[in-house]
């Protein structure tokens, strides 16, 4: 039987000393409760983020969000505004947000081993003004998410110089996804001939839908 779990974690002392004891005193001064001129910059040059939310029960949501860069609007050193785009209308980042306005984002920056996290409050809204202010490719976005921000920071490279992420000559061959070999199994049906359609209702989407 493995032991992975013969030695538990309980408490936050025991955390602060496996990772070697309190942060270095410089750390915390990275800590804004503001977007600061440098993170304004540095979302005006991201084309992806990703959204982080819960509902009241704890039950977690990542979503990823990406446009041209510079796709979430920042209106002022304590607002951020994100477009909801049309999707699979799953919703649960949406849903998770009316039940629990707490967010957590991540900003990358293709090339840029250094990413920006911002947490806050977020909230939605549909006013045809901010839907236009976060339009692409001449489409309003579905829905404008309106964060007030409470916490901002620079995470380090250390994640992505371990990971070799933007390394080119480190890359796998792409991994292909089949939303068709996926979901077909499932429908019960032809499972070939429905595959296909999947894929093709897919592909199709990718080239009109964004």
């Amino acid at each position: 039987m493995s032991d992975y779990t013969s030695h538990p974690v309980r408490s936050v002392d025991e955390v602060q000393a496996l990772v070697g004891g309190e942060p270095h005193a410089i750390v915390p001064h990275k800590l804004f409760d503001h977007l600061e001129p440098r993170s304004r910059e540095f979302i005006a040059r991201s084309p992806f983020l990703l959204l982080a939310t819960s509902d009241r029960e704890g039950h977690l949501d990542v979503s990823p969000k990406g446009d041209g860069p510079g796709f979430a609007f920042v209106e002022d050193e304590h607002t951020l505004w994100i477009p909801d785009r049309s999707g699979n209308k799953l919703i649960f980042g949406l849903r998770n947000i009316l039940e629990n306005p707490q967010v957590g984002i991540v900003f990358l920056i293709p090339g840029t081993e250094e990413t920006l996290r911002v947490n806050g409050r977020a909230e939605l809204h549909a006013a045809p003004a901010i839907l236009e202010k976060l339009e692409a490719r001449g489409r309003p976005a579905i829905v404008g998410i309106r964060v007030a921000v409470e916490e901002c920071f620079f995470h380090c490279a250390k994640a992505f110089k371990r990971s070799h992420l933007w390394d080119h000559a480190s890359w796998p061959d792409r991994f292909r996804i089949s939303f068709g070999e996926l979901l077909a199994p499932r429908m019960g049906k032809d499972v070939e001939s429905v595959a296909k359609q999947i894929d093709e209702l897919v592909e199709e989407d990718y080239r009109s839908g964004l």
